[in-house]
């Protein structure tokens, strides 16, 4: 894992930061970005990053976006996109690979799906729960136990009723999450509506 060098782009969507604000702590810690051509972007130049660096910017960007004591919940969209949104759960083929799903963090639902869809045109959303993105990784752990891994957050289930029932204990016990941040979006949200 080492050798692998990751987007930049794709850590500012998957973790909800803002590019400009992962561009910035960027030049702030002193990280220096590999750059290539990409075709899936129209042939412009990606910048990368490397795993190590990838760790240290994600550790930096989750503290410098934390809400501090005393400010106003309505505050920076930025501040509160990195640390709350809703936990997903999708079926990437429905009719093809009924038992094949994707699990997640995202701070901007619509804005992930419209992501996904380049690569799963036919992704369908399951169910969303409001979340804070430092669960991400235990709920994973969790919901996703004795699953079939076929990616990082993708997964091949018997049943999607079990990995929803999974879901639902899970969030049941953890504390609330605040319902009013800006990005939150599609929250409980069954497949119908969120696709209408």
């Amino acid at each position: 894992m080492e050798g692998e060098w990751l987007s930049v782009i794709d850590i500012a969507n998957h973790h909800g930061f803002l590019r400009a604000t992962v561009f910035k702590t960027l030049k702030k810690m002193g990280v220096e970005t590999r750059k290539e051509r990409n075709s899936a972007n129209g042939g412009q130049a990606i910048a990368y990053v490397t795993q190590a660096d990838y760790q240290r910017i994600v550790a930096r960007l989750s503290v410098s976006t934390a809400p501090r004591d005393g400010e106003d919940e309505d505050g920076d969209e930025e501040q509160w996109s990195a640390e709350f949104g809703v936990f997903y759960l999708l079926q990437l083929e429905p009719e093809l690979d009924p038992g094949r799903f994707k699990v997640g963090f995202a701070a901007s639902m619509p804005e992930r799906l419209r992501q996904l869809r380049c690569s799963a045109p036919f992704v369908t959303v399951i169910k969303t729960w409001p979340c804070r993105r430092l669960w991400e990784k235990t709920v994973i752990d969790s919901v996703a136990a004795g699953c079939e891994r076929l990616h990082t957050e993708v997964f091949r289930s018997g049943s999607l009723d079990e990995i929803i029932g999974r879901c639902d204990r899970f969030f049941a016990v953890m504390p609330p999450v605040q319902a009013s941040t800006p990005n939150q979006a599609l929250q409980q949200t069954p497949a119908a509506s969120a696709l209408s």
